[in-house]
């Protein structure tokens, strides 16, 4: 029985054949985190900034879209785009539709994270960074936003993690990615060891942003 679970979900030979496909796989996922997290980011602190708008035209209609692709499924939308979008007669790549449906989607998230950052901080921070002759900009990037990061830092990171693990989703529109090229080299070997792999190096990468989660979330707690 060991024997056959061995040569079914740890073949070393299928190991061996199944490394270039995985590597591949790994490129195009870091390619995609390396794009969609600070597009989302950057997205999120936009819409954050946005909501501080008292006009009406401009607050509720963001709210909307916001909420909108928080509820969205993030799959829908990316099949949405990759298949809907020609019929309208934009022609869209694969890695493309992946990047635009992952940024509508991690930029809501961001976005609220975020928001709930900046408002954390004091309106005395505001009130003291103006008085020292700091124009608006000034006072966001060197007193606002230092601070609001570090209050949200442990969802940052956790939001992250998601959007990580969300890039497995691009393999519905065959973008050779980490999964993608997992289920190739099973379709190959006819062996699942391909896949026992490709989780194994989603968790190597996920695990350091696990355990940083863990060291953040307990520096924050801890007592002064």
């Amino acid at each position: 029985m060991m024997e056959r679970l061995i040569e079914s979900f740890f073949n070393r030979d299928v190991v061996a054949a199944s490394v270039p496909y995985l590597l591949q796989g790994l490129v195009m996922t870091l390619k995609l985190c390396a794009v969609i997290i600070p597009l989302g980011m950057a997205g999120g602190i936009a819409v954050a900034l946005a909501y501080r708008s008292r006009r009406r035209a401009v607050r509720w209609p963001l709210i909307a879209c916001i909420d909108f692709f928080r509820a969205f499924p993030p799959l829908v939308l990316l099949v949405f785009l990759y298949y809907g979008l020609p019929f309208a007669g934009f022609e869209i790549t694969n890695f493309q539709a992946v990047t635009l449906a992952f940024f509508l989607n991690t930029t809501s998230f961001y976005g609220e994270i975020f928001r709930a950052g900046i408002q954390s901080v004091g309106g005395g921070q505001w009130e003291a960074a103006r008085s020292t002759g700091l124009n608006t900009t000034r006072t966001l990037a060197h007193v606002i936003l230092p601070q609001a990061v570090r209050n949200v830092l442990p969802d940052l990171i956790s939001n992250t993690l998601e959007v990580v693990k969300l890039t497995s989703l691009a393999s519905v529109v065959a973008l050779p990615e980490l999964l993608r090229m997992a289920r190739v080299s099973q379709g190959l070997t006819y062996n699942p060891t391909p896949l026992v792999l490709a989780a194994g190096v989603y968790l190597a990468l996920l695990w350091p942003l696990v355990r940083l989660l863990s060291s953040v979330e307990r520096r924050l707690h801890a007592p002064v």
